[in-house]
Formats: structure tokens, sequence, C-alpha cells
């Protein structure tokens, strides 16, 4: 870089010609000065040279330099290196203090700063001190009324200026990475924020300690919080503009070797992460995600009660009901051999409320929903009551787009038609049709011959997929076989409209004219079919229209899409008796009350009735249940007894609820957002694990605590529990 004559005439100077340079008080001072500054010529770096008392008297104006400006002391035939100055003598400590960082300010952009401060300027030294990344005092006596202080990015030394020069070109090599080749920064990190605290006052015990110390150990640094110079601000990270300058250094707690790397988002083997799970959760995402959970719950009470909802809690222990999932049992002890359960729903409870005369009840509950219930006339009362709530929460926690107010309402039957599904994505533009009718009397004797057994076809739209190469139709034929189909038949439409693809020259031009209509197809695009029965059609087809939407792209991005499924059937074929059994809730209210079940005398019928059952679903997460109760007695009677329960056992089972009907019950319906799924959705979290601080694995084990574990034999006495022969037998194992 060009050089001002005056320093260029350095280079070839030695140090004791420099001690000479200028005839002022703490020439010596000065020499040491330009010990350094030589250095830095000759390195060809930037560098700035402030002399705060050395032209105190000085009436001499000053010529620039390379950064800032040389300044005359009284011999002016031999220049003293300052770039601007000021007199001290004539200024107040808060003018010295303004002008000194203004100076600075001016000067930031040099690689090195050298500051001579004399001793006697106390406050003006300290200022300095806070400047300096680096300070250096001089060890010969004759400097002790002399401190000078060199900006060297961070490196923080007390060295005698004999070894100044070499420690600072090693380490200034390392810069980028920050690394100063010792221990003179470390990496601080509380639930806030990280913080970097800084070796200025040489702590004795810092450099030895903290070298041997791994990552994630514990320590207490005590020290002077301030700002950090303009160059090293880090604006991404709450505490970017300040640091610590260390004055104690404590470890509290050594760190052994860590399993898996904390400090990055590293994917790590998630068996690893559950067993240390104290230690995943110091990670930045999944820390975050738990803090993000606090803040959601917190805001959902908060929503709710503004509404004039109350919360209530109710037991955790109560007894088993057929809501369609296993219960968790939990043998008792005073009373051997009967269990209670781990409810998977407040469900009885949250009824009872409603007829203990409480009309707004809410609950976080254990099974990790948020029971919402309330005293209403009909189920849109409940709509209109919780979508502010959803929405409100969304577009408080999210910049995405979110369904404005009301939602759409899908009943159960269209949403199956569709999407193929009950949770339907609407991001997915793709929507199934029904084109059994076109197929019944075509030439395409495989769906003719199905749909006379009693199967269906479903047309899949593949939007402007025309075009796409066959290796794209073969993976969703793979696909689909990978699923249980036979195959997957297909046509292409060009943009001229002429039909392609396996299953086009079996239909005449009228009937793909129809198939263009019915399914809105446009040329350009192609069209998927699925072919079984009705239920295992509509689940390949939704299958499909998902796989599609991957391949082709054409998911919406940035959104949340909501959407109520309502109308859901009352009763299901159980897969295992092939009897009749509740779908959703046995305690719904079915639509048509008692009349329609009264009149509901085939399999079929039955099938057919509704009930006043609803989800709320976002981006093809169920994020909620809910449903109109049966608050009648006859009504429950009829509606278990259809189901296989008499009227015995429902007294038995259910005893509690049904006497509570009995004195008068008014009519009352609920919801369960699942906090979790609502929650991964809002942190946009891969599985649910992401988003719990404890979680089992997919096995339902708890790594961390080893649960669940074995017991001995005098526990599993007292509670009256004998293990079957192959449960002993791993125990014996064990």
């Amino acid at each position: 870089m060009p050089l001002h004559e005056d320093y260029d005439a350095m280079i070839n100077s030695d140090i004791a010609d420099m001690a000479n340079i200028g005839n002022v008080p703490g020439a010596a001072g000065s020499s040491t000065a330009a010990h350094f500054i030589k250095r830095f010529i000759q390195e060809g770096v930037e560098w700035a040279h402030l002399d705060i008392a050395g032209v105190a008297n000085s009436n001499k104006p000053s010529s620039l330099g390379p950064k800032g400006a040389v300044g005359y002391g009284q011999n002016p035939d031999k220049p003293v290196l300052v770039p601007k100055y000021f007199h001290v003598k004539e200024s107040s400590e808060e003018e010295q203090a303004n002008s000194f960082e203004q100076i600075l300010k001016d000067n930031m952009d040099a690689d090195y700063i050298v500051i001579d401060t004399p001793g006697s300027h106390t406050a003006l030294s300290r200022l300095a001190h806070s400047y300096a990344d680096t300070i250096i005092t001089p060890i010969n006596d004759s400097f002790l009324d002399l401190d000078v202080i060199a900006k060297v990015d961070s490196k923080d030394e007390i060295i005698s200026p004999s070894i100044y020069s070499q420690m600072i070109w090693e380490q200034k090599m390392q810069r980028a990475s920050r690394d100063r080749g010792s221990i003179d920064w470390i990496i601080l990190r509380n639930r806030l924020s990280n913080l970097d605290a800084l070796n200025k006052r040489r702590v004795s015990n810092l450099m030895d300690d903290a070298s041997r110390l791994r990552y994630e150990s514990v320590v207490t640094v005590v020290g002077k919080v301030v700002a950090r110079s303009e160059e090293t601000i880090n604006n991404t990270l709450p505490t970017g503009h300040i640091e610590v300058l260390a004055g104690e250094f404590i470890v509290e707690s050594a760190a052994d070797t860590l399993p898996f790397v904390i400090n990055t988002e590293k994917d790590a083997p998630e068996d690893s992460r559950l067993k240390h799970r104290f230690l995943d959760l110091r990670r930045e995402k999944l820390h975050n995600n738990i803090m993000l959970r606090s803040q959601i719950i917190s805001y959902i009470r908060h929503l709710m009660t503004a509404r004039g909802f109350t919360e209530f809690q109710t037991p955790i222990l109560t007894a088993s009901s057929p809501e369609g999932a296993r219960d968790f049992l939990v043998p008792s002890r005073l009373h051997p051999g009967k269990f209670y359960a781990l409810p998977q729903a407040p469900q009885q409870f949250k009824q009872l409320l409603m007829v203990s005369g409480f009309d707004r009840y809410f609950q976080i509950a254990p099974c990790f929903v948020m029971k919402t219930q309330e005293q209403i006339g009909h189920q849109e009362d409940i709509f209109s009551t919780i979508e502010p709530v959803m929405y409100e929460l969304f577009t408080k926690f999210t910049d995405k787009k979110v369904s404005e107010v009301p939602f759409i309402r899908i009943p159960y039957n269209e949403s199956m038609l569709k999407y193929g599904s009950d949770k339907p994505d609407l991001r997915n533009p793709i929507v199934i049709a029904d084109v059994t009718e076109i197929f019944r009397d075509s030439d395409f004797t495989i769906f003719r011959e199905n749909i006379k057994k009693g199967s269906i076809v479903r047309a899949i739209p593949a939007p402007d997929a025309a075009s796409q190469p066959r290796s794209v139709f073969d993976k969703m034929i793979e696909f689909a076989i990978s699923e249980g189909a036979g195959g997957l038949g297909y046509i292409q439409f060009s943009e001229s409209g002429e039909a392609k693809g396996p299953v086009a020259k079996f239909l005449s031009t009228q009937q793909l004219e129809d198939l263009k209509n019915a399914a809105n197809i446009s040329n350009g695009d192609a069209v998927f079919f699925a072919n079984d029965k009705k239920d295992k059609a509509a689940k390949l087809a939704g299958k499909v229209r998902i796989k599609l939407a991957d391949e082709l792209d054409l998911l919406e991005k940035d959104c949340f899409k909501f959407c109520w499924i309502t109308d859901f059937p009352f009763y299901e074929l159980n897969e295992e008796t092939g009897k009749i059994d509740f779908s959703h809730n046995p305690f719904s209210m079915p639509q048509g009350g008692l009349e329609a079940l009264e009149n509901a005398k085939t399999t079929e019928e039955l099938l057919e009735l509704m009930a006043y059952q609803y989800d709320i679903v976002c981006n093809a997460i169920e994020l909620s249940s809910g449903a109109v109760r049966n608050h009648k007695p006859e009504i429950m009677y009829k509606a278990f007894a259809i189901a296989g329960y008499s009227e015995e056992e429902v007294d038995k089972r259910f005893g509690g609820m049904i006497r509570a009907f009995k004195f008068g019950a008014p009519p009352h319906g609920g919801i369960a957002p699942g906090i979790d799924r609502i929650i991964m959705l809002l942190a946009e979290a891969t599985n649910i694990r992401e988003i719990i601080a404890f979680p089992l694995n997919q096995q339902a084990e708890d790594l961390l605590m080893n649960a669940p574990n074995y017991v001995e034999d005098k526990a599993l006495k007292e509670l009256s529990v004998m293990l079957s022969p192959s449960a002993r037998k791993n125990t014996e194992k064990k």
C-alpha cells in the first residue's frame, strides 16, 4: 500500500533511531510504538497511531499519513507518529473522552491501532483500554508511566514489546476463525444466547483450566460487559453487540467426551439423542422448539380464558372406556385384580362438568390435547368458538398465510371422494373424481368386469404431466404396487388433445371427452386410475394424489390451509370381528337421534348413519377431533346396544355418566385440538419427538430413564400380578 514519506523512511531505521523521533515527553514510549509500527509497515497492513500527550503543547498542523495524520512535536524535523491529536491539558475529561472516542471511530477500519497514553491520564487510559482488544504493557521500569495499547482483533496479551511482534503475526493468520492459538476467548451459552468472554485481564487460571475443558463444561465467568467493536458485531445473536471481559473464571463442572456434537444441527442417531436427551435439549433448534411449546400453551390459555372458558383438571387414573385404542392399565394395590386406566381423553369427566353447571370448560390434558367443552345448541357453536382461536394462534406464531375464518366445511364422504382421505391437504390442487359410469360399458375389460363385482374407478388428474418422461409413469405404477394395488392405469392428453397411454385405446372419443369433463382434465394433463372396492380405491387414489403432488412439486408453499371434516359415520365394521362398532366416539350424538337408530335395520343402513362428529385438519394433519355429545340416556342405551353392549354393561362401565344424565343434562359439545401437532406445524418439525422434551421412541420406550423396565417379584406380588410364561422368561433373561 502507498505510504507517506515520513513513514516510508522508518522501514530502514533501527529501534534506537526511532527512540529519538520527536523531542517530546514520552519519547521512549514513542520508540515502543515505533517498534510495533515498523513491523506493521513491513507486513503491509493498515494501521493507525494515536499519541495522546506527546503533542499536548504543539501548535503545528498535522499532515495525512496512510491512516489518519502525522503530527509534529517540538522538533519539526523529526515527525512524531501522531495521526490525530488533541490538547489534553486544555480539555475536560469528558471532552477528552469524546474526542478520543471519535478518533478511534474514524480509524476503526485499520487492522491495528497503536495508542500512547501516559499513566497520569488514568481516565483516558481506561477509555483506551475499553476500546482495545489487546493490552501491551512495557516491562522496563522506565516505561512505567506509559501504556501502549494496540488493537489486534481480539488478541489479549500482557507481554513485553520484545516478543510482541512474534505473537501478533502468528495470531493474525488465524483471525478468520477467531482462534487465538491460546485460550484467550471462549463462548459462553445460557438459555437466551451465546456470549463471548475475552481474557483481557489475564485471569491466572483461565488459560490452564480452559485448555483442558471439553465442550459443554459449566463455568462461571465474572467480568465487565462491554460493547463489541464494530467489526465483531454479530447481528444474528441477541447478545451479538456485547462481550464480557473476564475478571474471574471458575470451573463449576467439567464435561466428559460428548456422544454427539451439540453446537451444530448435524444429524445424530435418534437412540443416542433420546438416551442423552439432556444434551440434545441444549441444541439450538430443539431448545427453541421447547421454548415455543411453552409460549404456544401459554397463549392458548390466554385465548380461552378471554372467551369465558374456565380451566379444570380431571383425574389421571380412571376407568377403561371403549374409545378405539388400547388402554394403558395400572393395577390397584388396594383392590387386587382391579385396574385403573390412563385416560385416552377425559371424555366422561368433561361431560360431567357440563351436567354440573359449568357451561364453558377447557383443559390442557395429560393426553396432550386441549379439551374444550361448552353447552351448545348446534355444532356450529363449536366451530365459531374454536376457529378464531386457531386463526389467532397460527397468525401469532408464523408469518405464513393462514386460512381466513370461517374454515371451509367438507363432509366426510365428500372428502374421501375428492381427496381419498379424511385428512386432506388443501395445498394440493388435485381433486379426485369418480368415473365408474364411464368405464361401466367401456371396452377396457379389467375395469368393466371389476365394476360388475362391486368395484369403482377413481380418476386422479396430473396437471401438465402429459409431457413427463415414461420413467415418471413407471414410478407411479411401482408406487401403486408397493401400496398393494395390482397396477395403475393412466392416459396422457397431449397439447393437441390426442389421448395416449395403456388405457386410452379402450375408450371411445365420447368416453374420452366425458372423462375429461368429469375429472376436470385439460390438454397437456395426464390422469391415473384406481380400481377396487370403494374404501380401497379411495385410499389408493388418496395416496397417488399425495405422491403426484410430491413428484410434480404441486404443493402451495408457505401457507396453512384449514378445513373442517364433518358428518363422520357413526358406526363402522370391525375388521377383526366383522361386527358393528363405533367409528369415532361412542358418546357422540347420532344425527337423527333415537329415531334414526331405531329405523336402521340392516348393516348397510347402520353404516350409513352419520354422527355430529368433526375434525379440524391443516396441511394433511388432523389437529382436532370433537363432537356434539349424547346427553340422553335412552339414546345412549340404544347406541351401545347396536354395538353389542347390554344395558347392564353400560350401567356398569359408564354408571356415573348415565346417572348424571337422568338428573337433567344440557345439550353440549366439545373438541380436542392436539397441542403436540399444532406445535409440530408451527415449529416446522418433521416428527412429534422434536417438540416434546422427553418423548418415547417409536417402540414406546424411554431410553433416558430406561422405561418400561422389569420390577422385582415382591412388587408384583403386592399388586397381585402374575407374569405369563413368556414374560417370565424375558424377566429371567434380564
